[in-house]
């Protein structure tokens, strides 16, 4: 059973008075802190115990400046990217909202959620993760790849990764963090390259829907790519959310429509964490 499925039945028990809510919150803390150590493992390196001091040391060495330098840049990079897009894109031209991505700031920005200070939606990826191993998946395109965390996720537990973006500047991160711990990949930046047909037997895109021109087309596109009865998983959703004027999609139904047309079916969601759903591409 997924942690998230476990959770809302033991919270079924806290309600029939068959366990107390003291418990719960103990066993949800042991078993998110199990999902924890899966993520500090991937992303740490050598005998960095400390997650954020780690990733902040990462980009310290990528960029070149010192940890002090680094916070500032990730404790300022939400509300950076806020000044960024109202300066820079036009919400109604699909090129400037494309070139808004291949500002660095991204890189602090997610590296700073990564660290799990604010919240630990990060973790879905060691979700969808336990969900690959479950259905013996082979290969994996990580879809808005973003900083390549879960890349490295996927890929120590050797699983045949390929990392896709509309970002060279994150693209070019994620090559680098994957070099330093001799992981294997690939990588599509996909301003110069299409997905491959029937290529992955699936495909992660993580939050990564409500940033789309055209979410509906992208939808299509992703299932081409899998091959039948590869999976999909994905959260589709957005919240209001002024600090993050970047989230221009808000109503998913045409895309969730086209989704069911092409039979990319739901067959799991997660309703008790984070709120993604697993879609699989029918065969035939």
């Amino acid at each position: 059973m997924l942690v998230p499925d476990r959770l809302q039945v033991l919270w079924g028990d806290v309600a029939a008075d068959r366990l107390s809510a003291e418990a719960f919150m103990e066993e949800q803390a042991r078993l998110l802190g199990a999902y924890r150590e899966q993520w500090e493992r991937a992303l740490l390196e050598g005998a960095e115990t400390d997650l954020r001091t780690g990733l902040f040391r990462e980009m310290a060495a990528y960029a070149k400046a010192d940890l002090d330098e680094i916070e500032r840049r990730c404790g300022g990079a939400l509300a950076d990217l806020r000044s960024e897009w109202q300066r820079d894109v036009d919400p109604g031209e699909r090129s400037s909202i494309e070139r808004f991505y291949e500002s660095s700031t991204t890189m602090y920005e997610l590296m700073d959620w990564h660290s799990l200070r604010d919240d630990n939606g990060p973790l879905a990826y060691v979700l969808g993760l336990e969900i690959a191993r479950q259905h013996r998946v082979e290969s994996c395109l990580d879809f808005g790849s973003g900083v390549g965390s879960g890349a490295l996720l996927f890929s120590a537990a050797g699983i045949d990764t390929t990392l896709a973006d509309i970002s060279s500047t994150l693209l070019d991160f994620c090559r680098w963090r994957l070099e330093r711990r001799a992981l294997r990949a690939r990588f599509l930046d996909l301003k110069q390259a299409e997905l491959p047909e029937a290529g992955f037997d699936m495909i992660l895109a993580m939050d990564v829907f409500e940033h789309l021109a055209d979410p509906a087309d992208t939808a299509e596109r992703v299932w081409r790519a899998l091959k039948p009865g590869g999976l999909l998983f994905a959260r589709i959703h957005a919240e209001d959310d002024p600090d993050r004027p970047q989230h221009i999609v808000r109503d998913f139904e045409p895309t969730f429509e086209r989704m069911r047309a092409l039979g990319l079916v739901e067959t799991w969601r997660d309703g008790w964490l984070w709120g993604h759903q697993l879609f699989e591409k029918r065969r035939g």
